[in-house]
């Protein structure tokens, strides 16, 4: 049995966020939800994941999990908002401890333990959770971070940043605890799937020459077409790629928002005594 698999993109990040839902009990699973952020004027709303809601209650699902597939730098994850909802547990890999640990001395951060506990599920490869009849399987595909994860459900594979669409290539692997021949093999990982699986990415970058916004492909055609890692790359050559390309890229927009809120699983700090909520900006002195 396969999963349904139904996608919300939002624009303003690039983020593909799925909806997973096993047919026969209509028990359902939340991959990579977006918390809407404004960074100019600080705002946030609810909007994308308000959408996925609604289609929860609109085909009558039992939302059982938010599945992330690491801690996000690019966007604010709404999986606390949903958790608070509908009850739903949050479901991440279990080194997500290493990123705490790198970033909570980082911003200070006074409320969470870097043990992993703000999050229900700590998941390593191998461990399996029940979705009805469906069962998610874990692949740990380190090195865009030390937490990445694939989801396994059925003949789907939810992949995060580690593999964009074919035409595009592959995640970054320059921020803290990442690493480029670590990212190879755990591609690779995945490319030993079943030719015909289908690949769902967590982001669609626009390469030259396409117009449209595209999230899923298969393991087939990653193998056969994927610019920096179709079968036949070696590792040193990707390596020297990747290296070269990240040493052009600039943090992303949304990277210390983000990064605060994800290791604790979305949620916010806790209000000041005046009830306002703040986020930390490190500031580096050259």
């Amino acid at each position: 049995m396969n999963p349904q698999v139904q996608t919300f993109f939002d624009e303003a990040t690039s983020t593909a966020t799925y909806l997973v839902v096993d047919p026969t009990t209509r028990r359902a699973a939340v991959v990579d939800p977006v918390l809407d952020y404004e960074p100019k004027g600080a705002r946030l709303s609810t909007t994308s994941a308000d959408s996925v809601l609604a289609a929860v209650r609109d085909q009558k699902l039992d939302l059982v999990y938010v599945l992330e597939t690491h801690a996000h730098a690019d966007h604010l994850s709404a999986a606390d908002y949903i958790r608070r909802k509908t009850g739903a547990k949050i479901v991440i890999g279990s080194e997500i401890t290493q990123v705490q640990k790198t970033f909570i001395p980082l911003f200070e951060v006074e409320d969470v333990a870097p043990d992993g506990r703000v999050f229900d599920h700590l998941l390593a490869e191998g461990d399996t959770l029940p979705l009805g009849g469906l069962s998610i399987g874990v692949l740990h595909t380190p090195g865009h971070t030390p937490a990445c994860v694939t989801y396994l459900i059925g003949d789907a594979a939810f992949v995060g940043d580690t593999l964009f669409m074919p035409d595009y290539g592959t995640a970054r692997a320059d921020f803290p605890g990442g690493d480029a021949a670590t990212l190879y093999r755990s591609i690779r990982k995945i490319m030993d799937l079943p030719p015909q699986t289908r690949v769902f990415v967590g982001h669609d970058y626009l390469p030259a020459g396409r117009g449209d916004f595209r999230w899923e492909t298969t393991v087939g055609e990653q193998r056969a077409a994927n610019i920096h890692v179709h079968d036949g790359v070696p590792e040193a050559e990707f390596v020297a790629m990747r290296r070269a390309r990240d040493a052009t890229l600039s943090p992303p927009t949304l990277i210390l928002p983000s990064l605060q809120v994800n290791i604790r699983a979305g949620a916010l700090p806790e209000p000041s005594p005046s009830g306002r909520v703040f986020l930390k900006l490190p500031v580096t002195i050259a």
